[in-house]
């Protein structure tokens, strides 16, 4: 196999470290690191980028260049910081890229990796949900390849067959149900941040945590399925599956439904992505389906977790809601975060903000960003408001 050239957005988080841990367990020759990208966390990028002797390593903190270069001196890496400088690195020439910037900031790094071809592997699922239309179509321009890493994404890519999407007539997407999953009304009223980010089955960052208790991640997963598959809204199914074993499935105009299975870890559907068209050996715990016993399903509860019924709303109207959406959970979440917004109140909030700002038209860049700007600003008016009364 033909060395790859890897850069990683956001190498120091979660799904970036899963990925660093599969390039370090590869055989040698196998993977080269181009660039290593991260928000403020000097010590852990510059210790990534020694290891595996990157050519750059650039912090999203201008603030944090002196401490990047005091770290890297010496060993001849370049080090650069800034918001410019992200979008410079995922341009840089690469075979493949993972994008794991968390939020609606790695939407401009997503477009630069896509713009310059190669292969992008996309776990930052807020980039098709602010602006999926201009991702797809980039990537179109491009010739570029854009893969799945989302558990549940990648499980469908798994499982269908894509040449005749006429033949499928539905998929689903598998969700655990967070910590909340049998909470009552007045134990999520009282929730706090502790509470939700303490997932039963994943280990996440806290704002993935904290959507996923919502479930508005998976909301969020709904809107970019319908954007990465060729099956309409009204065809994609939501369940909750404890266990978080079926990752998802795809059922067929013959009766058939192909799922797909594992173990919930994220460096399965890394290494599915890494390694494809292949297949590559990955030290995972294998799944025992007799020690599992069994596996569950439920449909999911709107009141209770109102997300659902939020993030559908807002793909049915279109491009300008779902940025409205995003915008407005990302403000909501990290006050909850910050102790300033109650757990019910984020949903309370996105849904307010959808009120306020409807659907205004996106015709590119930065328009998408212009109508964040102000699904900000009103998400945090309106979470101000109710923290006061």
């Amino acid at each position: 196999m033909a060395l790859k050239r890897i850069t990683v957005l956001g190498s120091t988080g979660s799904v970036g470290r899963s990925t660093m841990a599969l390039l370090e367990a590869a055989p040698p020759g196998r993977f080269a690191v181009e660039a290593l990208v991260a928000g403020r966390d000097v010590t852990a990028l510059a210790a990534q980028a020694r290891r595996f002797g990157a050519r750059l390593a650039v912090v999203a903190d201008p603030a944090c260049l002196g401490a990047l270069r005091e770290a890297l001196s010496g060993s001849g890496i370049e080090a650069a910081a800034g918001p410019e400088a992200v979008v410079e690195a995922a341009a840089r020439p690469a075979d493949w890229t993972m994008a794991a910037i968390v939020g609606a900031a790695g939407l401009r790094s997503t477009l630069a990796a896509l713009g310059r071809g190669g292969t992008l592997a996309l776990a930052n699922k807020e980039s098709l949900v602010c602006a999926g239309e201009i991702v797809l179509a980039e990537a179109r321009r491009s010739g570029a390849t854009l893969l799945p890493v989302d558990s549940e994404h990648n499980a469908i890519f798994q499982a269908l067959d894509a040449r005749d999407p006429a033949v499928v007539e539905k998929i689903v997407l598998t969700a655990s149900g967070g910590p909340f999953r049998n909470a009552d009304l007045a134990s999520m009223r009282a929730a706090t941040p502790e509470a939700a980010v303490r997932h039963p089955v994943w280990s996440m960052g806290a704002k993935i945590s904290v959507d996923s208790a919502t479930m508005f991640n998976k909301g969020l997963e709904l809107i970019e399925a319908a954007r990465l598959f060729p099956v309409p809204e009204e065809r994609i199914e939501i369940l909750i599956h404890p266990q978080s074993t079926v990752h998802g499935l795809v059922q067929y105009a013959d009766g058939s439904v192909l799922a797909q299975l594992g173990s919930p870890d994220m460096r399965t559907p890394i290494a599915h992505a890494l390694a494809w068209p292949e297949r590559m050996a990955v030290e995972v715990p294998r799944l025992d389906l007799v020690a599992l016993g069994r596996l569950e399903f439920f449909a999911p509860d709107t009141v209770r977790f109102p997300a659902l019924r939020l993030c559908r709303a807002a793909l049915q109207a279109g491009q300008g809601a779902t940025t409205i959406l995003n915008a407005a959970n990302e403000v909501a979440v990290a006050l909850f975060l910050d102790r300033r917004l109650g757990f019910l109140d984020i949903a309370a909030v996105v849904e307010e903000t959808l009120e306020a700002l409807g659907n205004p038209a996106i015709d590119g860049l930065e328009a998408v960003l212009a109508v964040d700007t102000a699904a900000r600003e009103e998400a945090g008016r309106l979470a101000a408001r109710r923290a006061a009364a």
